[in-house]
């Protein structure tokens, strides 16, 4: 009786905080420096705007100082929150989680009022599964919460989403935190316990640790100097034979292990395992739901809330699902009639090639009618708006659209209590989980404390040159004079057990410089 007590319960989303870099590029800065048409970016990807750390930010930083801001505004006890755990792919260490870093900023600056012991029993983890790891969080600790008695978590998504300069990626850049507040009887949004689940292994996007030959690099350094007579291999043997390190090739590995903040990634390929994903994750969730023949799940949720690699990326993927839903509705000859194509069917196509062709010239014809138009304006767009000025928040980028959707809703005065959302993550590699929300009464009260457009219209904009060093790594100073933040004061450089260790202060009234 009290397990089944318990997951009746109502449990869910109570409130979220952001935190946004100050710092920001035009998007029209880089398509002027890179040749390419503004309105192509603009326009087609409803890109204006990428947010970029600053010189003392990582997105440990990110983390503790979204967290810090939903602890104050909600005047939490730090002891009373018994996890935190932190989605991302940009983690700071290859073993050691940078949740710890985040639960140690967040001790040292409670401390005083509460003790150095203040978050002793908190527990905190990385989950990392491309842009999908804090919906992994979320659903863990949802079931978490569950389990137990007036249990709180938080959840955050950190990340600094990089790609080379010049990259198909580059545009599509961003950087952030969200963290989420998860306990019994929420104030904002109630979480179904179904979730829909596609997991498929393929190589979309992934950040490899690869390997670099020593001669490779001293051949490659000889060149550079202008040396290119000399044998690298010669100079490769004298190296000292011993089992002491004394410097970078004088390692006792036979190749050098390299990790890059890039990605190796096939952006249409890509973009063929999302909609994949998506449509195998709705389906498995409507079999979970007993939903019934003729009854398409979407037609049940008020708002649509996605993962965004960029601003217009839902409104793309989203054709297949929503013609698939017509012919399930009945209403697919009205729809047929507007697309002004009928269905390919691979039967008819001598190969698979000419088929996907087709079929993908079929899906773009379904994004221009009227109907779907008007199906994104009601139900998608307004979780594009923030995208559109931040970039891709990997693993924050659902709970970004969230928030912009919800105050949209609260400056047009929408009445949404009672509304249900439905939400569709994604993470490269690949797998998406498809779930619902439901609004509750207070959600306008939790919403108007966002403070999402007031913090996006304070940034500071740089210009092209100062990106490119900020991109390089070649600025020890700060741009943006911060106050009231976690910062990264040092990682320390001396051989030995301390080496890469990293150290974060809070910055009351000082720029930060970070002591590389």
């Amino acid at each position: 009786m009290q397990t089944s007590e318990k997951r009746s319960r109502a449990i869910g989303i109570d409130d979220m905080a952001v935190y946004i870099p100050q710092l920001y590029l035009p998007i029209e800065t880089l398509a002027q420096k890179r040749s390419i048409e503004y309105a192509k970016l603009n326009k087609g990807l409803g890109l204006e705007a990428m947010a970029l750390s600053d010189t003392h930010e990582d997105a440990a930083t990110m983390a503790a100082n979204a967290i810090l801001r939903l602890l104050q505004r909600n005047q939490i006890n730090p002891g009373d929150i018994g996890r935190i755990y932190l989605g991302t792919e940009s983690a700071v260490d290859g073993a050691k989680p940078m949740a710890t870093y985040v639960q140690e900023m967040l001790v040292s600056f409670y401390s005083e009022a509460y003790g150095p012991d203040c978050m002793l029993h908190c527990d905190v983890v990385d989950l990392t599964f491309a842009c999908i790891g804090s919906i992994d969080a979320m659903h863990n600790t949802l079931d978490w919460v569950r389990a137990g008695n007036d249990r709180m978590g938080i959840i955050v998504g950190a990340d600094i989403a990089k790609y080379e300069l010049d990259s198909t990626g580059e545009y599509t850049q961003g950087a952030g935190a969200v963290a989420v507040l998860v306990k019994e009887d929420p104030r904002l949004m109630t979480i179904n316990s179904n979730w829909g689940i596609a997991t498929r292994s393929v190589h979309d996007f992934f950040k490899p640790v690869r390997k670099v030959s020593k001669t490779d690099l001293i051949k490659e350094v000889l060149d550079l100097a202008g040396l290119g007579e000399v044998d690298p291999q010669t100079l490769f043997e004298n190296l000292p034979d011993s089992l002491a390190v004394s410097g970078l090739l004088d390692d006792n590995e036979e190749v050098l292990t390299l990790h890059k903040e890039t990605p190796v990634f096939d952006g249409p390929y890509s973009n063929d395992c999302y909609q994949e994903r998506i449509l195998e994750a709705i389906q498995h969730f409507g079999v979970l739901e007993e939903s019934k023949q003729g009854d398409p799940i979407t037609d049940n949720w008020r708002r649509l809330v996605f993962h965004l690699p960029y601003a217009y990326q839902a409104r793309r993927m989203f054709s297949e699902i929503f013609f698939l839903e017509a012919k399930e509705r009945g209403d697919w000859p009205v729809l047929q009639e507007a697309i002004g194509l009928d269905e390919p069917l691979e039967e008819a196509f001598e190969s698979l090639e000419e088929y996907q062709k087709a079929y993908a010239k079929f899906l773009r014809a379904v994004t221009k009618t009227k109907r779907y138009q008007t199906f994104v304006t009601e139900k998608i767009e307004k979780g594009e708006r923030a995208s559109s000025l931040i970039g891709n928040l990997y693993t924050s980028s659902l709970f970004l659209a969230l928030m912009s959707t919800l105050e949209a809703d609260l400056e047009e005065h929408t009445k949404l209590e009672g509304s249900h959302i439905g939400f569709f993550g994604y993470g490269s590699g690949s797998k998406s989980k498809v779930f619902e929300g439901t609004v509750q009464e207070d959600w306008k009260f939790i919403t108007e404390r966002f403070q999402l457009k007031k913090r996006l219209a304070g940034r500071q904009a740089i210009d092209y040159d100062t990106y490119e060093a900020l991109h390089r790594g070649q600025l020890q100073e700060n741009i943006a004079p911060q106050t009231g933040t976690f910062y990264l004061k040092e990682v320390c450089s001396e051989k030995g057990v301390k080496e890469g260790a990293r150290s974060y202060h809070w910055s009351k009234n000082r720029v930060a410089k970070l002591i590389s």
